[in-house]
């Protein structure tokens, strides 16, 4: 079968997102329509495929391949039994992650993109937010702009146990933290990085920055959410409701996301791959430091 028909994008909200279809997508997918998504990518930040229902574990591997290389699943939690590239995303154990974050930034060199298919989804609840961070930089007041580019954070991903113990359900939520963290990573990233494709600027912070370089405690986590609150304005964001073989892809150097806990103890699972980025590097050219950890075997350095 033909890996292509009539491409065809439609922006889902005003800032971020759009909806691609015509597409099947596989390990043959024609390079000029790989070209077309990529293209979608760099430009709405996030895009989503419905139909997706012919893509196996190996085939989300072999389409994420023409993106660029696969990093391992993840630094610390294991992959799915039969794929090295895939995490599991399993919901259906009381596990809550609903903070918003970009992916793996506690490792100096971020995934590139990310590739997740549903796989169960509820009939209801259980979306997906993504927010623009680079529309999140441009909206911020001129002043705010400038303090922010000069700023850098330590993120890592050691767990604060305090929160954990006010989870709804606290011993699934230790178990997983001990394996989340099992190996400490701890980075310094620029708080804005220059896309290396782009050229835009993006905030880089979420969930794993835990504190801004040369401030106290108090006055990070003042600043850290204050910006915070800025990236996640509805304004920046896009919601998707998921079915199942939907797949969305995102560009992770320039979103965060979360998802939305609010479908109690229904099943939810997704299959995520991530493709190898580069050291984030600031607007002064500073490239991001590792302070502990090594995430050479996670991800190689993009070419």
């Amino acid at each position: 079968m033909s890996s292509r028909s009539s491409v065809d994008i439609t922006p889902v909200a005003g800032r971020i997102g759009a909806e691609i279809s015509g597409v099947r997508l596989g390990g043959d997918l024609e390079p000029e329509v790989v070209a077309e998504v990529r293209a979608a990518l760099l430009r709405y930040k996030v895009v989503f495929l419905r139909g997706q229902d012919h893509l196996d574990e190996g085939g989300q591997v072999a389409f994420a391949r023409l993106l660029g290389e696969p990093t391992t699943a993840h630094p610390t939690v294991p992959s799915l039994d039969q794929n090295p590239h895939i995490l599991d995303l399993d919901y259906s154990h009381g596990q809550k992650v609903d903070r918003w974050h970009t992916d793996v930034t506690f490792v100096d060199r971020p995934p590139l993109a990310s590739v997740l298919r549903a796989v169960v989804v509820p009939p209801a609840g259980g979306d997906t937010l993504w927010a623009n961070t680079v529309a999140a930089y441009e909206h911020l007041p001129v002043e705010l702009r400038d303090l922010v580019d000069r700023l850098r954070a330590i993120h890592t991903n050691q767990f604060d146990y305090a929160r954990v113990a006010t989870s709804d359900n606290p011993d699934v939520a230790r178990k997983y933290a001990e394996v989340f963290s099992a190996v400490a990573f701890e980075t310094e990233h620029p708080v804005v990085r220059v896309h290396p494709e782009t050229g835009e600027r993006s905030i880089l912070l979420g969930d794993f920055a835990k504190r801004v370089v040369g401030l106290s405690a108090e006055t990070s986590a003042a600043i850290i959410r204050l910006i915070q609150d800025h990236v996640t304005q509805v304004e920046n964001t896009v919601r998707w409701h998921w079915a199942p073989g939907d797949v969305a892809i995102w560009d992770n150097r320039a979103t965060q996301h979360r998802v939305v806990h609010d479908f109690g103890d229904l099943p939810r699972r997704l299959h995520r791959v991530t493709i190898a980025g580069d050291v984030p590097v600031g607007v002064d050219s500073r490239p991001s430091t590792v302070l502990t950890g090594d995430a050479s075997s996670y991800s190689r350095l993009a070419a």
